[in-house]
């Protein structure tokens, strides 16, 4: 479920691709239907949506079982395969500074997995998909919550809390918040981690609100 830049991405790639049956296995059913459907609540019907780090594919399956038309991309080459298998649409292993679409997407979905960036790299994807997303497109997106920035368990993650997401957005522009909110785990045994989830809209002019 990541992509991402090859100096911070190596290793998370690896971890990836080494571990992908195990991962797939203990995210493909985790129950995300409070954000999806938050997500697709703000959506044009028959939208068009990038699932961007797709992972198992779990995400574009819902969405295109919900008459929604998906891309969905990931960086790991081994998840790529089983998404594609799973969802029965290719999956492209694309990395996050690929992104170079414009105006192309009513939503972006970037569900636990630009999370691998480093924040100066997050910031710069946030404008790509900035750009790839069409007037008042939406995002979804989340981060393990805290403060925490640098490896662990084999992957790079850039943990957030509402207060550093918000100082965070204020610095990148072009994006506003319309709902945050705070998740336990899904995943079987890990409900003391906890999430920030964030549905943030493509503003529509210079100093919009």
């Amino acid at each position: 479920m990541v992509s991402g830049t090859i100096h911070q991405m190596n290793q998370t790639l690896d971890y990836y691709n080494t571990n992908a049956d195990a991962f797939v296995s203990g995210t493909v059913n985790a129950d995300m239907h409070t954000a999806q459907e938050k997500f697709i609540t703000e959506l044009p019907a028959k939208a068009y949506i990038l699932d961007f780090g797709c992972g198992s594919g779990r995400d574009t399956k819902f969405f295109m079982s919900r008459g929604f038309s998906v891309r969905p991309v990931d960086g790991s080459a081994a998840l790529c395969i089983i998404a594609s298998e799973y969802t029965g649409i290719p999956v492209q292993q694309m990395l996050f500074e690929e992104l170079c679409d414009k105006d192309l997407y009513d939503g972006i979905w970037a569900c636990s997995s630009i999370l691998h960036l480093p924040v100066a790299e997050l910031a710069s994807v946030f404008k790509k998909m900035y750009v790839a997303l069409k007037k008042e497109g939406i995002l979804y997106t989340s981060f393990k919550y805290g403060c925490f920035e640098g490896y662990r368990n084999g992957r790079y993650f850039t943990d957030m809390t509402e207060q550093t997401f918000q100082n965070f957005l204020s610095a990148v522009h072009g994006f506003i918040i319309k709902q945050t909110w705070i998740t336990a785990d899904v995943r079987p045994g890990r409900s003391n981690e906890k999430w920030l989830n964030v549905i943030l809209r493509k503003a529509s002019m210079i100093g919009d609100r």
